[in-house]
Parts: structure tokens; sequence; C-alpha cells
């Protein structure tokens, strides 16, 4: 690290010693500016049964969704969940949802949108981000990104979606979810065909501390938005 001195402190020792003896206050060194602390976050592991997910979820970033997604881990209401959809718009593009199925029974109230323009979040490969028909409306659902998709962010025409988090660990489970065939009757409009054949179970969800390696989101380049 790069100290900053002041100017008093780059004379001469001599002079300095000159000035003490005049009774001249010898003005101490400036210290250095403080490094911005990181963001933090918050660990999650969503264990199913095609593997365990980890999320780090950016509470300083996202405190409203994170908040949200937080009260249905520490209630449990995750458990026995799925992931339930996927859309895959090309080889390794796309996303996976899952959540309570907009089951009333586990749903908490809706929550305040946070877009993506107050967050500095971003829809890249391994984001995660809720799940809402319209603003205010997010609830216990929520979509993993394989592959980047800015087209999802939120800009000076629309919302777009909040990201509250990313993967840590698990990449490869979630892109075999978006590979998992899809049921062509089930879903309804636009989510018609995307409905997953056999739903992945979500066996539990709960903070965790478990020591985790680098981030397996590898980079990938842009997709078109799903």
């Amino acid at each position: 690290m790069i100290r900053r001195f002041s100017l008093a402190s780059a004379l001469p020792v001599a002079m300095l010693i000159a000035g003490a003896a005049f009774g001249q206050a010898v003005p101490a060194p400036t210290p250095p500016p403080a490094a911005p602390l990181p963001a933090a976050t918050v660990q999650v592991t969503l264990t199913t049964s095609a593997g365990p997910i980890i999320l780090a979820l950016e509470k300083d970033k996202a405190p409203i969704t994170t908040a949200n997604f937080l009260h249905y881990v520490d209630a449990k209401r995750f458990d026995g969940t799925t992931f339930y959809r996927r859309v895959k718009v090309g080889d390794g593009f796309g996303l996976v949802q899952g959540g309570i199925s907009q089951n009333p029974k586990l749903a908490f109230p809706p929550i305040k949108h946070e877009p993506t323009s107050q967050t500095g979040l971003s829809h890249v490969d391994g984001a995660i981000s809720m799940a809402m028909n319209a603003p205010n409306t997010a609830q216990g659902d929520f979509f993993i990104m394989v592959g980047a998709s800015p087209g999802m962010d939120a800009n000076a025409n629309q919302p777009g979606y909040a990201v509250f988090g990313h993967v840590v660990q698990g990449m490869d489970v979630v892109r075999r979810l978006l590979d998992a065939p899809t049921d062509p009757d089930k879903g309804a409009g636009m989510m018609k065909g995307q409905m997953i054949a056999a739903p992945v179970k979500i066996l539990s969800a709960r903070r965790t501390t478990t020591a985790i390696t680098a981030p397996d989101t590898a980079a990938a380049p842009a997709a078109a938005t799903p």
C-alpha cells in the first residue's frame, strides 16, 4: 500500500529538529484513507434433490429483497417447494425458477421493488432475482440466471427485476435444471411448455456459514432476454 505523508514529514530530519528547538509544532503524517468495506452478504444453502446450491445474498445492496428471502428461509417456507420452471433461450442460456409457486398458504405480503438501477446489481450469470407480475408484487418465487441477460435490468423504459444475490457454488446443479425435460401441456399463457415435467424438490433452505471456494459462476457472453 502506498502511504501518503504530509509535507512536513518529507523535510530533512535536521530541519525538523531545528523547528522543534524553536518551539514549532511538527504536524503528524496524514493517515491514509480507509479502504471501503466490502458489501456484506448472507450465505444460504438450498439443498435440492439434484444437489446443493449455495447463494450469497446482498443484504447491503438489496436489503428489502434479501430480508424478504430470508423471511421465507427462517420460516422454513421454502422447505418442500420446488424448482418448477425453466426458460431456455439458447444453448446454456436462460433461467430456472423456484419457490412457493404462488401458493397463498406459504406467501408473505408482497414487497417493495428494488430495481437494479438502485442496487447496482445486474442479471449476470448466476444472479438470483425475484419473480413478479409487476413492481411491488414479488413474494416467494425467484429465479436464477444461466448466462447474462442485462435486458432484464431496470432502465428508463422498464422496472426490470430485482437481483439480490448470486450463486457461489452449485451452478452445475442450476445448469442441469436448465436442461430438465418440460411438459408441453403444463403452464398457462406464455409459460405453457416451460414447466419442468418432474419438478426438482427444495428439501431445505438454511442460512449457512460453511467455508466456500471461489465462485463457480464462470462468465458467459450475454444472452437474449427470456
